[in-house]
C-alpha cells in the first residue's frame, strides 16, 4: 500500500471520478480535486499531494498548462498531462512546464498507473539528488573559516553554520526558521538599526558592508564588530529566491586601528 497523495485537475466530473476510483484502486489517496485552472492552484496549500494530473483544457481562465506552469514554478509539484489534443502547438507549451508525462486520452488503467509510478519513482530521485547535494554544500560551508547564514525569499533563516552559532549565540536549532532579523541582530554606532542585510541583497544584488561600524547583538547581548557580504541565491530562471549573508568578526582589526590612532595622537 503506498501513501502518496494525487490531486486530480479535471473539468469532466464522470472522467474525474473514474480517475478517482482507479488511483484508489491502485492504492493512493485522492485528496481533493479540481475543475479550473484557478481552484488547482488554490487548493495546493490545502492539498499538498505528491502528484498532479492535470488535464490541459479546462474551463475558467487559465488552462491546465498554465497552471502547471505556476505550480512547477512555486511549489515544484511534479504533474502528469492529460488530454485528448496532441497537436505540435500544445505539446511545445506543455514542455516548457517540465512535466513528467503525458497521457493521451483515452488510456487505460495500466497506462495510468505505469506513467504515475514512474513520475514518483522521477520526483523521489530528484528529492534525493536535491538532498545530498545540499548536504555536500552544507558540510562544505559547516568547515569554512567565515560565519554563514542563509534565507528564503522572505528572510527567514534555511541554514546556519556553527561559526554563525557561535557569534549571534544561537543554535541551528533555535535559529532554523526564525527570520534572519531575530537572530542576525546588526545596529551600527551609536545603536542606530542597521538596514535589513537580505532586503539590501534583494535590492541591490551582491554587497561588500553595510556601514564602517556595523555591530552585531549576540543572544547574550555581547556585542561584535563585523564585515558583512551578501549575495543573491537564485532559481534556474535567474530568479532571487534567497540570500547567503557572510560575516566576520573584526574585533581583533579595530583594536589594532585604535592602537595606531592613539600612537598617532601621542606621538604628535
Amino acid at each position: 500500500m503506498t501513501n502518496e497523495k494525487i490531486m486530480i485537475v479535471e473539468d469532466e466530473k464522470i472522467v474525474a471520478l473514474d480517475i478517482k476510483d482507479s488511483l484508489e484502486h491502485f492504492g493512493y489517496s485522492v485528496p481533493c480535486m479540481a475543475d479550473s485552472g484557478e481552484d488547482a492552484i488554490r487548493f495546493i496549500d490545502q492539498c499538498r499531494p505528491d502528484l498532479i494530473l492535470m488535464d490541459i483544457v479546462l474551463k475558467g481562465k487559465i488552462d491546465g498548462i498554465e497552471a502547471a506552469r505556476t505550480i512547477h514554478d512555486n511549489y515544484g509539484i511534479p504533474v502528469i498531462y492529460l488530454t485528448a489534443y496532441s497537436d505540435e502547438k500544445t505539446l511545445q507549451r506543455a514542455k516548457l512546464t517540465e512535466p513528467f508525462g503525458h497521457i493521451l486520452k483515452p488510456f487505460d488503467e495500466r497506462e495510468l498507473r505505469t506513467n504515475i509510478e514512474i513520475a514518483l519513482y522521477k520526483r523521489e530521485k530528484e528529492k534525493e539528488k536535491q538532498f545530498n547535494h545540499e548536504n555536500c554544500i552544507n558540510s562544505l560551508l559547516d568547515n569554512i573559516g567565515d560565519a554563514v547564514i542563509s534565507t528564503d525569499i522572505n528572510g527567514n533563516i534555511k541554514y546556519i553554520n556553527p561559526l554563525a552559532e557561535a557569534l549571534t549565540g544561537y543554535t541551528r536549532k533555535e535559529a532554523l526558521g526564525c527570520n534572519i532579523n531575530e537572530v542576525f541582530r546588526v545596529v551600527y554606532e551609536g545603536n542606530k538599526d542597521a538596514e535589513d542585510p537580505t532586503r539590501k541583497v534583494f535590492r541591490e544584488g551582491a554587497f561588500f558592508g553595510l556601514e564602517d561600524d556595523t555591530i552585531l547583538i549576540s543572544k547574550e547581548n555581547t556585542r561584535i564588530p563585523l564585515d558583512i557580504i551578501g549575495s543573491p541565491v537564485t532559481n534556474k530562471k535567474n530568479e532571487i529566491i534567497g540570500a547567503v549573508i557572510i560575516f566576520y568578526d573584526i574585533t581583533e582589526r579595530k583594536e589594532i586601528e585604535q592602537s595606531f590612532r592613539c600612537y598617532d595622537i601621542s606621538y604628535s
